[in-house]
Order: structure tokens, then C-alpha cells, then sequence
């Protein structure tokens, strides 16, 4: 049976933003604190501040490329499902995970539902986390990095794209902490 791909909402606002290739930067010291920002939790429908777990807990960026609610990055979609099957090991070590998206809160709730997500979905249409973290774009969508905070907030470890490794695994991401 032959099926074909779903493109619908794929040629957006955000696409013809993101086109143009632009590298990831490693802008970002390690031993120094990360931008601030505040965006929608899709999980569970509030506004979440980086900054509200700064001396509380270490933390996870996990910045992440989705197109559109029907069409994944090839390279994320594996990093998706990887964290959040892992999300609870994560957790008993008292890290939180925070995944981010440029998909908007509509097609991040269809996303959280058919994946099942457990961790913290934000969602960043406007891409300004993504810029501010310098994390690059092509193809119309940022591309994906992850960073490792530590409890004070501190860079730790950071991970960007490039085509020779794609995102930084689970098990490299837990042997940060």
C-alpha cells in the first residue's frame, strides 16, 4: 500500500523564516549562566521560567526539530522517543528535562498526545530561544543541540547538530551529572 506524505502546514510563517541556512554557534561558555527565557508548557498548560529552577535543580535543554504535528526530523524523532522513554531515569536523578520546539501550541498538543510525552514540551514558534541559543537553522525549522545545566544554572555541557552527530544520547547526557 502506497501512502504519501502529509506537507499541510508545513509551508508557514516559521519555514519561510528558518530557509536559509544558518550555523549553529558556540556562542555559549561552559561555567557560565544561559539566557533566560519564559515559554508555554504544552504538558500542562503553563507559562515556564528557566531562571524558576536555578538553585533548585540541574536541567536539560533539549532542543528539538519538528516540522510540523505529522512530520519529524528524521534525526529527532529517535531523540524524542529516547528521552522520553528515559525521562523517569532523568528524574530520579533529579534532573529535569526540557524539551523545546518551534512548532506552535496547537500542533504541540498533537504532539505531546501521540507521542505520549511525559516530559515538558515548550514551544517556541517565533523561534526566539533558538536564536538566543545560537543553535542554527536550515530547511525551514531550527536546527537541534542540547545544553546541561547544573543546579546553579552554569553551562555544562553543550551538544549541536551537525551531520556527523546528530544529538547528544541519553546515556552521554546523564554521565554530564
Amino acid at each position: 500500500m502506497l501512502t504519501s506524505t502529509d506537507f499541510s502546514g508545513l509551508f508557514n510563517e516559521r519555514f519561510f523564516h528558518n530557509f536559509l541556512p544558518i550555523p549553529a554557534i558556540y556562542e555559549l561558555r561552559l561555567d557560565v549562566g544561559t539566557p533566560d527565557f519564559q515559554l508555554p508548557d504544552i504538558t500542562n498548560g503553563t507559562l515556564l521560567k528557566l531562571s524558576n529552577y536555578r538553585g533548585k535543580q540541574p536541567v536539560v535543554l533539549a532542543f528539538t526539530r519538528i516540522f510540523t504535528e505529522k512530520q519529524y526530523c528524521p534525526f529527532c524523532y529517535p531523540h524524542i522517543k529516547s528521552l522520553n522513554e528515559n525521562y523517569e531515569e532523568f528524574q530520579k536523578r533529579g534532573i529535569e528535562v526540557l524539551m523545546i520546539t518551534s512548532t506552535d501550541e496547537r500542533q504541540s498538543q498533537i504532539v505531546v498526545r501521540d507521542l505520549g510525552l511525559k516530559m515538558p514540551l515548550l514551544s517556541d514558534p517565533g523561534c526566539k530561544v533558538f536564536r538566543r541559543y545560537r543553535v542554527g537553522q536550515a530547511l525551514g525549522a531550527p536546527l537541534p543541540a542540547q545544553f546541561v545545566l547544573d543546579k546553579d544554572g552554569k553551562l555544562r555541557y553543550y551538544h549541536l547538530f551537525s551531520f556527523l552527530d546528530h544529538n547528544a544520547s541519553v546515556d552521554t547526557l546523564l554521565a554530564k551529572f
